[in-house]
């Protein structure tokens, strides 16, 4: 496996949730790693995160030079995407591209959550701050739920109301990310909680930067964890709904949302010493709870 290949899917175990575990077929757990791959790679490219040396630039037809021009690498990854779906050589150039081929094809998966979530990581391009909560949903509606419409195509599993309840996961998912990821997302130059909750909190972004979260960053903290928690519940019943080892790898990815907010929660709300994260124990009773609710 290429270098840039094996250091972009070496990250699935740091995920709140298990991304293709072991108890899934094989073709699932193959289709879901493509699809990992691709998402990680493009989260990569839009934060700055890939390996040194511009080996994926030149990968995707750039010079190494341009490795640290995100726009123009997103664009580049945006062109290969389209050789995934053409039946003209040289098809696509990228290794994480060419293995994401077969499962398009065999899942009949359409281009359209691959672009959005190229789109989003180009509006974190130009957008740094989200003025109100609804502004922060359609950030999810292109970062996050697209994925949750992958699994749900791969595993033949899409229903207009699977996917609205995939929806609220996703978002959710996202959503806890963000609180986990403040200070880090604040070196970026970041913020994703929303300006009018920080003033109705007396939240400045000074007091983002702080070592240690006062009661009022932590009163926010909170307060979006309850959001998140919320849409989380809403969308609990997808894992309901289906049945055998896609109830169980749906039900780790709700517990996994569940489990890290529990962390948060454990850790009073601050979140600004760093990303607060669940134990191993902690994600499996998580896990168990939301098998027994049936969501």
């Amino acid at each position: 496996m290429p270098a840039p290949e094996r250091a972009v899917l070496d990250k699935a175990a740091h995920e709140n949730f298990p991304v293709a575990p072991f108890f899934l077929p094989r073709a699932w757990r193959a289709d879901l790693m493509a699809v990992y791959g691709f998402a990680r790679l493009v989260d990569d490219i839009g934060d700055g995160d890939l390996a040194p040396g511009g080996a994926d630039a030149v990968l995707l037809g750039l010079d190494r030079a341009q490795a640290g021009d995100r726009l123009a690498m997103l664009d580049a990854l945006e062109a290969d995407l389209r050789r995934v779906y053409s039946d003209r050589a040289p098809g696509p150039r990228h290794p994480l591209m060419r293995g994401l081929g077969p499962t398009v094809r065999r899942c009949d998966l359409s281009p359209e959550p691959f672009e959005r979530l190229i789109e989003a990581n180009r509006q974190d391009q130009r957008v740094s701050r989200y003025p109100g909560y609804t502004d922060l949903l359609d950030y999810c509606e292109l970062s996050a739920n697209p994925v949750g419409r992958l699994v749900l195509g791969i595993t033949g599993t899409s229903t207009p109301e699977r996917i609205r309840r995939s929806d609220a996961v996703c978002t959710a998912l996202q959503i806890v990310e963000h609180i986990q990821d403040v200070a880090e997302d604040l070196r970026r130059d970041r913020i994703y909680l929303p300006a009018e909750d920080m003033k109705r909190f007396g939240v400045s972004e000074t007091d983002l930067a702080a070592p240690k979260g006062g009661a009022q960053a932590r009163a926010l903290i909170a307060f979006e964890a309850e959001r998140a928690r919320d849409l989380l519940n809403e969308g609990a019943p997808l894992v309901g709904s289906v049945h055998g080892r896609l109830k169980l790898l749906l039900s780790g990815f709700v517990a996994g949302g569940r489990a890290a907010l529990q962390a948060v929660a454990a850790a009073d709300h601050d979140v600004l010493p760093g990303p607060p994260k669940p134990s191993k124990l902690g994600l499996l009773r998580a896990v168990g709870a939301t098998l027994r609710r049936e969501g």
